[in-house]
């Protein structure tokens, strides 16, 4: 196979992963908290469309990724709301959280659907790095926005295990309990990473629209979302891991449509099918773990937290 072939398709399996990768950071963040919120992929339609808007009337991409993640950001907040102030089900608030944010997308985007982006973030090699043979042009001949998603794993490991708000958020999500008898304000930590969790998932949703593929187009996150989400358990809880994961998935992604050009055979068909049976792999392969420490969720994990019942 053509050494040139394999290099663009896995330089293309790192573009299709980036949005994936920025929706699972977020959602590692949200869950270490003890919240499950599983609707991602309505935040990051939100975050599209915002996105595509806010840089369609600026004439400026960075200001369509701002928007987005704020915009994802505070739609995110109806979740926390709803779970953490009214201890509604987690899992109902999610779902509900996609269904509303795809109805509302379409309705902010409706004027907009097919026009082609005015402004995207292009490729920008990175001196010398990018001449690295095999490995520079697939990682460091992309867009902005993959390089940012290379800083948000590192930054968010190291506020993971590094820092004491980190230790704070993985106190309230094993045991938020413990945690607030030792003085953590459980709602705030909850809150303030619902709040991330949704800016990250809005990012994923940005870079869909502003980079991936510079348009709008009604659910043009395709599934992203509820990979995002399996994502997050095949990483278990792990940033660097979720890199990995996004990869993967991208790859996958990709081969519906060079699996020609690749030289396999198989129905492209099929291969679009792949990330999603990947996904149900990944679930029946946890389901079977369960009760395994080293690849347990959060003890708190989609448990609402009552001060009154401890």
């Amino acid at each position: 196979m053509n050494q040139d072939i394999v290099i663009s398709a896995l330089s293309a399996a790192v573009i299709a992963g980036t949005p994936i990768l920025y929706a699972a950071l977020g959602e590692i963040i949200c869950e270490k908290s003890g919240n499950l919120n599983l609707g991602v992929e309505g935040m990051m339609l939100i975050g599209a469309v915002c996105g595509f808007k806010a840089a369609t009337a600026t004439n400026n991409p960075w200001i369509g990724f701002l928007a987005a993640m704020l915009a994802a950001g505070l739609f995110s907040l109806i979740h926390a709301f709803l779970t953490i102030t009214l201890k509604s089900s987690q899992v109902v608030s999610g779902l509900a959280l996609t269904i509303f944010g795809t109805g509302l997308s379409s309705f902010i985007g409706k004027s907009m659907i097919g026009i082609p982006a005015p402004v995207k973030f292009e490729k920008i090699a990175i001196p010398f790095l990018s001449k690295i043979p095999f490995i520079g042009p697939v990682f460091f001949d992309q867009d902005l926005l993959v390089y940012v998603s290379y800083l948000m794993v590192i930054a968010v490991w190291i506020y993971l295990y590094k820092t004491n708000m980190g230790l704070k958020l993985k106190a309230v999500g094993e045991n938020p309990a413990a945690a607030d008898a030792v003085g953590i304000s459980v709602s705030k930590i909850q809150y303030i990473h619902v709040f991330i969790g949704g800016v990250l998932a809005g990012a994923g949703g940005a870079y869909l629209s502003l980079a991936y593929a510079p348009a709008w187009l009604e659910n043009m996150t395709a599934g992203r979302g509820w990979i995002a989400v399996s994502l997050v358990i095949f990483a278990l809880w792990n940033p660097s891991r979720a890199l990995i994961g996004s990869y993967i998935f991208g790859g996958l992604d990709i081969l519906g449509y060079r699996a020609q050009t690749l030289g396999f055979t198989i129905s492209p068909f099929f291969m679009k099918m792949l990330p999603y049976l990947f996904t149900v792999g990944v679930l029946i392969f946890i389901s079977a773990k369960k009760g395994n420490r080293n690849i347990a969720a959060p003890e708190g994990l989609g448990l609402s937290y009552s001060r009154e019942e401890r």
